[in-house]
C-alpha cells in the first residue's frame, strides 16, 4: 500500500490551521479535495495532531481552508505518480443503462466518477461463469501477489485465496469474454493481461490494495517491461456467494456484491493513491466466491 507522506509544509499548515480552531473534519475535507485519500489523509491527521488534537466541538469556521500546494496530490511521493494516463472509458460522451459489449449488450447498475467506478449487470451467461469455473478448478493453487520491490510474486498472507491464470484467449470461452471487455471498454485485447480465476473459500479475503505499480519500487521497471504500467481492473463474479465477498472502496464506503453474471470496471489515471481506487474482497462468510479478473495494461502486454 502506497500512503502519502507528510511534508513539513503540510505538518506546520495542520497545526496552524488546528490552533486556528479548524475542527478535524474541516481539515480532512480540504485534505480530500486536494487529492489525498480518506484513510491517507486521517493518517496524516493522526500522525501530527494526535487522537484528540481537535475537538469536535470546536465551532467550524466559515472561511474556507486551503491545502498548501506542496500537499496537494500532484506534489506527492510518486515521481511520474501525476502524469495522467489514459484510461478505458465505457461511457463514452454520457450515461445510458445498457452498453454494447459486442456479442451482447449489458446492462449500467452503477456508477461513480471519483473513483471511476461502474457495475455492469450481464456481462457472462451463467453457463460461461460455470464453464470457467470447471476449467480452472484443476489448476488452481494459493494465490500470490506482485512485489514491485522485486518485480516477482509470492504468497501474502493479505490475500487469502487460491487461483490461476489462463493465457489470452487459452479456451473459447476465455477468447469470447476478452473480445467482449475489448469491445465494451473501448481497449485492445493485446493490452490486456490473461485472465486471473481465484477462489475465495469461507473465512478467504483479500485485504484493501493497488493494483497499479508503484513506481518507487526497485521492481517496478521490469513489470512495466511486459506492457506499461496497469490502468484499470475488471473484476467478473462467477458465482454469488452465499453470504459476503463484495468488492469493497474503503475510500468512498462503496461495497460492489458479488453477483453471479455481473463485473465492476475501476479505472485508474495514474499510480497514485489520489485514484482513489484503494479496494479489497471482503471476507466470505458462507459458501464461497469465484471471480475472474482482467487488469488492463497502457501497452501491448507481452
Amino acid at each position: 500500500m502506497i500512503v502519502q507522506p507528510v511534508t513539513p509544509e503540510l505538518r506546520h499548515w495542520l497545526v496552524e490551521q488546528s490552533a486556528a480552531g479548524q475542527t478535524r473534519e474541516a481539515l480532512l475535507q480540504s485534505m480530500r479535495t486536494s487529492g489525498w485519500t480518506e484513510s491517507s489523509a486521517r493518517l496524516a491527521v493522526h500522525d501530527v495532531l494526535g487522537a484528540d488534537a481537535v475537538p469536535a466541538a470546536v465551532a467550524e469556521p466559515t472561511a474556507a481552508v486551503s491545502v498548501p500546494a506542496s500537499a496537494a496530490r500532484g506534489d506527492v511521493a510518486g515521481g511520474d505518480a501525476a502524469a495522467v494516463l489514459a484510461v478505458p472509458e465505457p461511457l463514452h460522451g454520457g450515461s445510458r443503462a445498457t452498453l454494447s459489449a459486442g456479442d451482447r449488450d449489458v446492462t449500467v447498475l452503477a456508477s461513480m466518477r471519483s473513483p471511476r467506478v461502474l457495475v455492469i449487470g450481464g456481462l457472462l451467461s451463467h453457463a460461461e461463469c460455470d464453464e470457467m469455473i470447471e476449467l480452472a478448478r484443476t489448476r488452481l493453487a494459493r494465490s500470490e501477489t506482485v512485489q514491485t520491490g522485486t518485480g516477482s510474486s509470492e504468497v501474502n498472507a493479505a490475500r487469502t485465496s487460491d487461483g490461476m491464470f489462463f493465457d489470452r484467449g487459452e479456451f473459447p470461452v476465455c477468447a469470447r469474454l476478452e473480445s467482449r471487455i475489448a469491445a465494451l471498454l473501448g481497449w485492445p485485447v493485446e493490452n490486456g493481461e490473461g485472465l486471473q480465476v481465484l477462489r475465495y473459500r469461507a473465512g478467504a479475503e483479500y485485504k484493501p490494495h493497488y493494483d497499479y505499480f508503484d513506481p518507487d519500487q526497485p521492481g517496478t521497471p521490469l513489470l512495466l517491461s511486459r506492457g506499461g504500467q496497469r490502468v484499470a481492473s475488471l473484476v467478473c463474479y462467477l458465482n454469488t456467494p452465499e453470504q459476503g465477498g463484495a468488492t469493497v472502496f474503503p475510500d468512498v464506503g462503496l461495497e460492489v456484491a458479488a453477483v453471479k453474471g455481473n463485473a465492476v470496471f475501476f479505472s485508474y489515471d495514474r499510480p497514485h493513491p489520489a485514484t482513489r481506487s484503494l479496494h479489497g474482497g471482503a471476507p466470505v462468510e458462507g459458501g464461497e466466491k469465484w471471480v475472474a479478473t482482467k487488469w488492463l495494461r497502457e501497452g501491448r502486454f507481452e
